[in-house]
């Protein structure tokens, strides 16, 4: 049998599931989850291997208008997204209007690229309502193949998988077949605590947080890590550390039991607060973080 690969980018708006899917397709949790927008700023890879295919999912940013430069690079991301896609597919949920960016949508309307359409969250709604959104897709984007799923709960994501083998061309791998990502531990040590972040605080907190890891040790029986928490202003960093320390904590203390099952390993974690004004519109500093 020939061997398949191929790149399989996903997009679509903020909260839709896309960072779910990637995670049901890959079988492992790569990207982070909340019920906040914007939970992924970054492109991140998840790599589904077999003997007979490899699989590189894409997750993406949900599509925004961008306010400020770091909104600006994330959604370069996910215009590089058509770029090296084999498959797109455009993830929709249920009584969902379109694209936030329009001029991305009539792209997608004329990209030459095999284009799959998952409408999400079916569990959510009425089959009758579910039968009229279907109907309502084909004719906004005829050039699309639609599925109904729920990503959540595993339902069609081996439909998903067949449908994407048969549209993936013959290739060899493009990573090695033990891979699973092209993100390092130390972006998921990143990730890990701006999840929590994320979790606890509310309004501008989490999106003016980034997480920088600048210490990463490991030793026999135990890893040493240092991972500062950047906030825009003085009154973040109250809010971050909390009474008494007890939000700093807390979010450490979360942070390194996901951090310890991940590199399953006993781990020792510091995260310092420190201010770092207007970094979300620095080209330097989002830079650094692996924004540009």
């Amino acid at each position: 049998m020939d061997h398949k690969a191929g790149y399989v980018n996903i997009i679509g708006n903020p909260n839709v599931g896309k960072s779910t899917l990637m995670n049901a397709l890959v079988g492992h949790k790569l990207s982070i989850i909340t019920h906040k927008a914007q939970t992924t700023r970054h492109r991140i890879l998840g790599i589904l291997n077999d003997k007979n295919y490899q699989i590189v999912f894409s997750d993406t940013p949900g599509v925004i208008a961008p306010e400020y430069k770091l909104q600006e690079s994330m959604m370069n991301f996910v215009y590089s997204a058509f770029q090296d896609a084999d498959v797109l597919i455009y993830m929709i949920e249920v009584g969902e209007k379109g694209l936030k960016d329009q001029k991305l949508f009539g792209r997608l309307k004329k990209v030459d690229t095999p284009l799959l359409v998952l409408l999400n969250k079916i569990d959510l709604a009425e089959q009758d309502f579910v039968a009229k959104e279907m109907e309502r897709w084909k004719e906004e984007l005829p050039n699309a193949e639609l599925l109904p799923i729920s990503a959540l709960n595993n339902f069609n994501i081996d439909v998903i998988k067949n449908k994407l083998l048969e549209l993936l061309p013959v290739c060899p791998a493009y990573y090695d077949k033990d891979a699973i990502t092209d993100k390092s531990e130390r972006f998921f040590v990143e990730e890990i605590i701006r999840e929590k972040i994320l979790k606890h605080y509310k309004k501008e907190i989490p999106y003016s947080v980034e997480i920088e890891v600048q210490e990463f040790f490991e030793e026999e029986d135990i890893v040493k890590i240092r991972a500062a928490i950047h906030v825009m202003r003085e009154s973040q960093k109250g809010i971050i550390i909390g009474h008494k320390g007890m939000g700093l904590k807390r979010i450490g203390s979360e942070a390194r039991r996901d951090i310890e099952k991940m590199l399953d390993k006993k781990v020792f974690l510091e995260t310092p607060v420190k201010v770092k004004k207007n970094w979300r519109n620095d080209n330097r500093e989002l830079k650094k973080f692996g924004y540009q």
